[in-house]
């Protein structure tokens, strides 16, 4: 509502309810200065179209309001809305640090069954030009399976989504997806995938990898037989190796948790309906 309207609520809260001026100023968020602002001109129009344009983008200066306000073909004059703006109070919203939600402490579960639960992480490494690049690791929680596994220089949220669909594309969907706080899990477009296509993010809490402890495992698999063990030349390199090592993960590699069974084994055997 504009001030003037508020103004007007205040008004007739103090008239019929006999409340004080500083009540119905609360009642009705009206900053006290303007119930008792008149002007020698009639600043009405000025003040209900800043107040408009400040509601609609709070972190806009003075100089990106007025100018607004020229290019809607209002001529009021610079120091008359300056005066206006001056004392409505209206400053630039200061940016604050953003915090994270608080992340709830959750066990980690070994699944009852394949894509209930999938995790997700990144790993850092450089090629031999000093070139940084990452990799987006993708398993199955159920039987530990590596599903996806990709290199690159920048992993943006729009990256992590395409590499998800990919794999959902070729196992099916999980009910949900377990990821730590990184910017890339974080994005309105890693959310918004997440949300459209029914799966759970599940928000491990911040500083606290053992909580991701399938992937993380994992992760030190990979970085000894891979990360460690070569030099690579360009990212082709690195994918290609990558994948050779994700494929021979799958099939031989021997889980104690799994009863010494390969991650596609374990899930052969589920599959067939025989005693895990």
């Amino acid at each position: 509502m504009r001030p003037c309207g508020r103004r007007e609520l205040a008004e007739g809260i103090v008239k019929e309810e006999g409340l004080s001026i500083s009540r119905a100023c609360t009642i009705v968020c009206l900053c006290r200065s303007m119930w008792y602002y008149r002007s020698r001109r009639d600043d009405t129009q000025v003040i209900d179209k800043l107040t408009e344009l400040a509601e609609a983008k709070p972190n806009r200066g003075f100089d990106w309001l007025y100018n607004r306000m020229r290019k809607q073909g209002h001529k009021w004059n610079r120091k008359r809305v300056l005066r206006v703006y001056r004392f409505l109070g209206i400053q630039l919203r200061r940016k604050t640090k953003k915090r994270l939600p608080k992340r709830i402490k959750e066990p980690l579960e070994v699944p009852d069954a394949p894509r209930e639960v999938w995790s997700a992480d990144f790993m850092s490494d450089s090629l031999i030009t000093g070139r940084n690049f990452r990799v987006f690791n993708l398993m199955d929680d159920f039987n530990r399976e590596a599903l996806c596994m990709k290199g690159n220089f920048s992993m943006p949220g729009i990256r992590v989504v395409e590499y998800l669909r990919e794999a959902i594309e070729i196992h099916g969907k999980p009910l949900a997806i377990r990821v730590d706080n990184g910017p890339e899990f974080l994005s309105r477009v890693f959310v918004n995938y997440c949300e459209v296509e029914d799966i759970e993010i599940k928000y491990i809490q911040p500083g606290k990898p053992s909580q991701n402890g399938f992937i993380e495992r994992f992760n030190r698999t990979y970085r000894e037989d891979v990360l460690d063990a070569h030099l690579f030349r360009d990212i082709e390199e690195v994918n290609m190796e990558t994948e050779r090592f994700r494929e021979e993960y799958n099939r031989f590699h021997p889980h104690k948790s799994l009863g010494r069974s390969s991650p596609k084994e374990f899930l052969e055997v589920f599959q067939r309906g025989m005693p895990l």
